[in-house]
């Protein structure tokens, strides 16, 4: 009897231990696989974060407060830059408040009957400015040359624009 008691014990025991072995190989085998789904998921957010990092680089190529030269440009004349950019971009954009229903940068008169504004600005560098500009239907871009003049006055003289052809 008491064999019979230490056999079923080295089989229970030898069960136990079996199915401990299979559960933990799963066990294992599910934080590898999670382990590798995760390390794939990481390389691909790397590449993205790589692909964004070079677009932020390529986009602030052409962007005044990333342009040394332009800075040093304003600071020379004793401007600060970061009360400056904001004060051009004001000025361009209280010319969409004007009574009137020409717009005196923009060249083109709205064809939807309502007014054409400049909806974005981008200052490229301290003598040019890109925007673009919309009446809801129509819209189009400017190339804006501008100066601060002696007497410390804001002046816009567009140099190029378009209008984008309806489809």
């Amino acid at each position: 009897m008491k064999n019979r008691i230490f056999m079923y014990l080295f089989i229970f025991t030898l069960l136990l231990v079996v199915f401990q072995y299979v559960n933990s190989k799963n066990i294992i085998e599910s934080y590898d696989d999670k382990y590798e789904r995760s390390l794939e998921k990481y390389l691909i957010y790397q590449d993205t974060i790589s692909n964004l990092r070079d677009q932020v680089l390529t986009l602030s190529e052409f962007k005044l407060d990333e342009t040394e030269a332009a800075l040093t440009y304003f600071e020379e004349r004793g401007y600060d830059v970061t009360e400056l950019i904001p004060f051009i971009k004001d000025e361009i954009y209280e010319l969409n408040v004007m009574k009137g229903e020409e717009h005196p940068l923009i060249p083109y008169a709205s064809m939807s009957g309502g007014k054409m504004l400049i909806n974005s600005i981008r200052l490229l560098n301290h003598k040019w400015i890109i925007a673009n500009f919309s009446d809801g239907r129509y819209w189009g871009e400017l190339f804006i040359a501008y100066e601060i003049t002696e007497d410390e006055q804001l002046k816009f003289r567009l140099i190029e624009s378009f209008l984008y052809p309806t489809q």
